[in-house]
């Protein structure tokens, strides 16, 4: 949220400055993804000031004075206004959760089990409250599992899920499943392509060759554990990964398919052809 409203106010006209306390942008993510988000704004105009270790506001006559540095840099950056982008919880604490007994944790978050079931037998909980996932697609999907559970007699659960989702920068990130540090943790041997932006002729075309497109999988199931589009179009190409995940098909069907030309999907076979053994 913070990077998307640092871009919106930069192309408004005004001075813009990310102040960030970890070492780089949106960390959960890999390196190159954040180093690549990190060009993006700056290109723009946008300064990033990342391992902020003393961050604090002071009046500056009608500005405010954020600190950013008290060891190396003791100069603080002046501006006019600052949004504080620093997570959420969830908005339950006038439902009466303790009356009716209902468990939360340490966060607030109401407790649910897989599908969605509070401790309170006929109790569920949809949506961001249960900590399950921040999205409209997520809260949707919620909805889903129990209304087929209730209504339909399924075995839906939150934990066959694969949660994708997109960064709106522009151009935006398209995410899905595993991390490439998270695949490297789970000790699978591991498949690995990348490609430039600046080779898909649908972005060359409308000029907006910024980003890559990234893939890992699974080198013995022949499954995708995960990916990253960071372009343009990436939100709406991601889909053709999460589908294939979803159905749990190897990366040789998808390999095969004819995506319409010319698109940005249509470079998904030739990224999965270039996938390569990760040392």
């Amino acid at each position: 949220i913070g990077l998307e409203f640092a871009q919106m106010y930069r192309r408004f006209g005004a001075e813009v400055t990310i102040v960030e306390r970890a070492d780089r942008l949106i960390a959960r993510e890999d390196p190159d993804v954040s180093e690549e988000v990190r060009a993006i704004l700056e290109r723009e105009g946008i300064t990033v000031r990342t391992a902020a270790d003393c961050i604090g506001f002071a009046a500056d006559g009608t500005d405010i004075a954020v600190s950013v540095d008290c060891d190396k840099d003791r100069a603080p950056l002046i501006g006019s206004h600052v949004l504080m982008a620093v997570g959420r919880r969830p908005n339950s604490d006038d439902l009466g959760l303790d009356a009716a007994g209902i468990a939360t944790d340490a966060r607030g978050y109401i407790a649910v089990d897989d599908q969605l079931q509070t401790n309170v037998p006929g109790v569920y909980a949809l949506g961001d409250c249960n900590g399950r996932g921040a999205f409209t697609h997520t809260a949707y999907n919620d909805f889903e599992i129990v209304a087929a559970n209730l209504l339909d007699g399924e075995d839906r659960r939150v934990s066959q899920r694969l949660t994708g989702y997109a960064l709106y920068i522009d151009p935006p990130l398209g995410r899905i499943g595993m991390t490439e540090a998270e695949a490297a943790k789970s000790g699978r041997r591991l498949l690995h392509s990348k490609r430039p932006m600046s080779r898909v002729g649908r972005a060359v075309e409308k000029g907006e060759a910024l980003g890559f497109m990234k893939i890992i999988a699974d080198a013995d199931t022949r499954r995708i554990l995960g990916a990253a589009f960071l372009g343009t179009g990436g939100d709406e190409a991601i889909h053709g990964i999460l589908d294939m995940m979803n159905a749990d098909q190897s990366i040789d069907t998808l390999r095969w398919a004819v995506p319409i030309h010319p698109t940005v999907s249509e470079l998904i076979p030739t990224v999965l052809l270039d996938l390569k053994s990760v040392d």
